[in-house]
């Protein structure tokens, strides 16, 4: 690389017993904290993302380091993250965007251009994919998207890979001119392993390419393009034969396994004597090398989570393999699950006897927390008898029991686009009714609320403000006047925000003030057009826990009605009195955040705080 370097210390990090352990060389990492710290080695100048487990840690790691290295933020969402990594590419600096599986969608638009154009400074996405759908609306893999965009993904197998990858990944992009994906999973993400690190090198600036031909993509300049892309592919498939890449570990040649990312240390741990062929990148795939792989051996398997991806690639190239055959297409893999399925290939024995447990796990279902300004919301949705569209975020667990308020859940945004489509198809005699919380509405529900006003849409849509990205840990957005190093902004006023977009119905009310939030639902829907409810109220978590005076029930008052079971408040439960069949309430006072709800909704008076 032609790019002036020179090397720095992590000094000015925020943890002073991090930074020692620095020096010493090696400290435990959980994978994101890794890919962090690669870009940071890395040189990166510009960081952008959108909160999105498992990603969501990539960049607040990132804003640990010293203001001075790099402008890291959060983004209203993953397209506008991964357009402020291509500008800081453009301006000829090295550049990241971190997101999850589904936020890859949002960013594909600007991705797919981007593959042509190219690169100035080193341009890097981080996705992060959920095998098993942890946190996620499904499990798409990432690889496929590669493969459908034309730019190399590389899979990291622990937190060092993930550290070498990362800084590998820039120079890779500047040397073959195109943005490199990095694909991480959930278990990468958020295991913990040693982590041997280096100091900075900081890249300097290559200043912007005034070529229009190359940035600018028109048909014309398009057409120039694609044939550089694809002969950039062969030239990546050359690059990524060498052993740094593709890794060839000699072992018996009776069963030849060819694996990548977290699976590879599954199949070490199963199968420790078979010869192993670990890919570095599944796209472009070093085909040359993998054939000699593969004509070494005397039976070859693919272990891959998720897609066939490489198995598709190998009987595509004429070296029929076996993969899928034996293992899921679905679910994340564990020891288990490749031990299963080499014992369905007839390469083991029987399957170990699994010993049980002793006991058995209490079921705990998911709950939104004690006092969570979202269960009032949908207490007043439900009590209207409306339909509902849902959106992404802690308040999707409105769906289940006991609040069992949501119809439909699609994606990020989708809930304000969904009810303008209710609306119009003119069956529903129900009020129509969207929710979407503050961030979520921010990310995606601005262009829908536009849509519904501009068609005339007979909709109420509820924004849930709880003043922070709740669902992926506390993270600031534009509704909250912070950034993501904590610096005082610009804050987005919801009511300005919604009255911009031609709403002449908006009201704001407190979450907490049920008949207030009741009056104020119900004069919406009486509303012809669209109207907008803003149920105001901070999260209970974050960015502090609340915690008021504890409520208590007066057991002599309670007449077991169970009313306010109906909120679903994990510090509610039965007691062991009982009255006419049925168990009267108590609560738990050391989880429960005095938030006057069920005193709210208690017919008979008998909820009180406690009096110390």
């Amino acid at each position: 690389m032609d790019a002036k370097v020179q090397t720095k210390t992590s000094k000015g990090h925020d943890d002073a017993e991090r930074e020692g352990l620095d020096q010493a060389g090696i400290r435990p990492m959980i994978g994101n904290e890794a890919i962090a710290r690669g870009a940071w080695e890395a040189g990166v100048r510009v960081a952008a993302a959108y909160p999105g487990t498992p990603s969501t840690e990539i960049m607040e790691f990132l804003g640990t380091y010293p203001a001075g290295d790099s402008h890291v933020q959060w983004s209203t969402n993953e397209k506008v993250s991964l357009d402020v990594a291509i500008g800081g590419s453009f301006a000829g600096v090295r550049s990241i965007t971190a997101m999850k599986h589904v936020g890859l969608n949002v960013a594909s638009d600007a991705l797919m251009s981007q593959a042509y154009i190219g690169v100035n400074g080193g341009l890097v996405l981080v996705v992060c994919d959920d095998p098993g759908i942890h946190s996620s609306q499904n499990e798409q893999d990432t690889r496929m998207f590669a493969r459908f965009a034309q730019v190399p993904v590389l899979e990291p197998a622990d937190a060092q890979e993930a550290l070498d990858y990362t800084r590998r990944a820039f120079d890779i992009s500047e040397e073959f001119d195109t943005p490199v994906i990095l694909r991480s999973t959930t278990r990468l993400s958020h295991t913990r392993s040693p982590v041997k690190t280096r100091p900075r090198t900081d890249v300097e600036p290559r200043g912007f390419n005034e070529d229009t031909v190359k940035n600018v993509i028109i048909p014309a300049h398009a057409r120039m393009a694609h044939p550089r892309v694809l002969a950039r592919e062969v030239k990546l498939q050359e690059f990524f034969a060498s052993p740094e890449f593709t890794r060839w570990e000699e072992g018996s040649t009776e069963i030849g396994i060819i694996t990548a990312s977290t699976a590879y240390s599954y199949v070490k741990e199963v199968l420790p004597e078979a010869s192993v062929l670990k890919l570095a990148a599944s796209y472009p795939m070093a085909i040359d090398r993998v054939r000699e792989f593969y004509e070494a051996m005397d039976r070859v398997l693919v272990i891959e989570e998720l897609e066939p991806v490489i198995e598709t690639a190998m009987n595509a190239a004429g070296m029929p393999v076996e993969g899928k055959a034996f293992f899921p297409r679905d679910g994340e893999f564990s020891p288990e699950v490749v031990r299963e399925g080499l014992r369905k290939a007839g390469i083991i024995e029987g399957a170990e006897e699994q010993v049980p447990f002793p006991v058995t796990p209490t079921a705990r279902p998911p709950v939104l927390c004690s006092g969570c300004p979202h269960i009032t919301s949908y207490m007043a949705v439900r009590s209207v008898n409306a339909r509902v569209a849902g959106d992404i975020g802690c308040y999707t667990l409105a769906a289940v029991d006991p609040l069992r308020a949501i119809d439909t859940c699609v994606s990020m945004g989708s809930s304000i686009g969904n009810a303008v489509g209710f609306a119009k198809a003119g069956l529903e005699t129900r009020p129509i009714i969207a929710t979407i919380g503050d961030s979520t509405f921010l990310h995606g529900g601005i262009p829908a609320l536009i849509d519904a006003v501009y068609n005339n849409a007979n909709i109420t849509v509820m924004i849930l403000d709880n003043h922070i990205v709740a669902m992926t840990g506390g993270q600031d957005h534009p509704g909250t006047g912070k950034t993501l190093r904590g610096e005082e902004t610009h804050r987005v006023v919801f009511e300005d925000m919604v009255r911009a977009c031609g709403v002449k119905w908006v009201r704001k009310v407190d979450s907490y003030d049920m008949a207030s939030l009741y009056q104020a639902l119900r004069e919406a829907i009486e509303h012809k057009g669209v109207s907008v409810v803003i149920s105001d109220r901070p999260c209970v978590l974050d960015p502090v826990k609340l915690k008021g005076s504890p409520m208590q029930v007066a057991a002599a008052g309670c007449t077991a009605c169970q009313s306010c079971m109906n909120l679903g408040c994990p510090s509610l439960g039965w007691s062991e009195e009982v009255l006419d069949g049925y168990h009267k309430v108590r609560i738990d006072e050391t989880t429960c955040i005095g938030c006057s709800l069920c005193a709210q909704i208690c017919p008979s008076d008998c909820i009180r705080p406690v009096v110390n």
